[in-house]
């Protein structure tokens, strides 16, 4: 398979024009290192924007920055914490979960779309994508968006990029907003509760006026031997509820106190402060206890997104009746789920019970063979799948771009 290297945004036109007259399709790639989520593409060649790695202006008062797709995002992370600023949706490493190296690019953190722990607060990654350069499957170049939020006007082709895998355009530059590092954090843990009573805690805090950040949930488990950031939570196999506050030290302090009395109907209340409270939420966010390198390093891995008040039993259901282990985040509104491995990955199970719950379930890790015969991504109902495929015919008509990623060839 070729590898077409480019250097700029005109070179990316001539790259996607050649393309389309020869109808050989291309996987956009930057680091690769989300190859493995999504269906194997019918690609011929690859596209690598890495070389598109700069960063063209950053505002810290302004709280914006203008980067090229291909920069590493563990680069743009770099420069933005030296302003003590942040991407506040806390994009997602998937390296661990999926064994490969690197922490990806900027396009790819957008085009994945997946934001961590404080999406329950500040938005996902859609939500501060305030413009972009890009190329469609025509080969022509367009712009979204502008440089603040007033700019964006007409069409928000912004939200359709983000989470769109590559299929829809190639992008070139992303303008973002970045947020104020805040200045405290600190975590409540509530120890041995089980999913449901976990999941009542979690919305209880949620509902309450103290500004919780994070909201998590580590069930029992005998398949997940403590280890990493999460190895001094508590005694082996203890299930831990985790709830974040973040902000002014004087305030974190008054409104952790608060919720803590508040929690008292759930048991005793544990406190992690700052530097220790951050490193756990970073496993959090990465999916540590489903690491490929860890016990159920083997095991496919679903990302369910449901209602929270029904998080708490539709992930236990799932791990009771299949024998997986489940994690939950977002107040129980994100599930991932660790199951045993079968053919299909369970995933006539999962969806039936994810569908019946009003939720939806894409497969984040499975071996080549299953992602090539299940859809990864949650069937659509036929109305939106309709306006999905007129969607990607008006950016994509020959689907030049990361062409079978996202469907079965044959509901194309």
């Amino acid at each position: 398979m070729d590898t077409l290297k480019v250097r700029d945004a005109r070179d990316v036109e001539e790259v996607v024009r050649a393309a389309i007259a020869g109808e050989q399709p291309l996987e956009i790639i930057g680091h690769g290192s989300k190859r493995l989520i999504g269906r194997p593409m019918a690609t011929n060649a690859v596209l690598d924007v890495s070389a598109l790695n700069a960063v063209t202006a950053y505002e810290p008062n302004e709280l914006i920055i203008t980067v090229q797709a291909g920069a590493p995002l563990a680069d743009v992370q770099s420069l933005i914490d030296s302003k003590n600023q942040q991407f506040a949706f806390e994009p997602i490493d998937t390296s661990a979960l999926l064994g490969v190296s690197g922490n990806g690019t900027i396009g790819g953190m957008i085009g994945a779309g997946l934001a961590g722990p404080r999406r329950i607060k500040a938005g996902g990654a859609r939500d501060h994508l305030l413009g972009a350069h890009a190329v469609s499957g025509f080969g022509d170049s367009f712009r979204t968006g502008g440089r603040v939020v007033k700019n964006v006007t007409g069409y928000d082709l912004c939200k359709l990029l983000t989470g769109s895998w590559g299929t829809l355009a190639v992008m070139t530059e992303v303008t973002l907003k970045v947020m104020p590092k805040p200045e405290s954090e600190r975590t409540l843990m509530l120890a041995g509760l089980d999913d449901a009573t976990a999941n009542r805690a979690m919305t209880s805090a949620l509902g309450s006026p103290y500004d919780v950040s994070g909201a998590a949930h580590l069930p029992n488990s005998a398949f997940r031997p403590a280890t990493g950031a999460l190895a001094g939570l508590g005694a082996q196999g203890r299930a831990v509820t985790l709830l974040r506050l973040e902000g002014i030290a004087a305030s974190v302090a008054d409104r952790a106190n608060s919720l803590g009395k508040a929690l008292t109907p759930f048991g005793s209340v544990e406190t992690l402060e700052d530097a220790a409270s951050a490193t756990v939420w970073s496993a959090i966010r990465d999916v540590e206890p489903f690491a490929a390198g860890g016990a159920l390093g083997a095991w496919p891995v679903w990302r369910i997104v449901c209602p929270p008040a029904s998080g708490g039993a539709l992930g236990q259901a799932l791990a009771r009746d299949t024998g997986g282990d489940v994690v939950y985040d977002w107040g129980g509104g994100l599930i991932w789920a660790a199951l045993p491995p079968k053919p299909d990955a369970q995933a006539i199970l999962v969806r039936q019970r994810v569908e019946a719950a009003g939720g939806h379930a894409s497969l984040i890790r499975a071996s080549e063979h299953v992602r090539q015969n299940v859809d990864v991504f949650h069937p659509q109902p036929a109305g939106i799948a309709a306006l999905s495929q007129r969607v990607r015919n008006s950016f994509d008509p020959k689907m030049i771009l990361n062409r079978g990623r996202m469907l079965l060839m044959s509901a194309t």
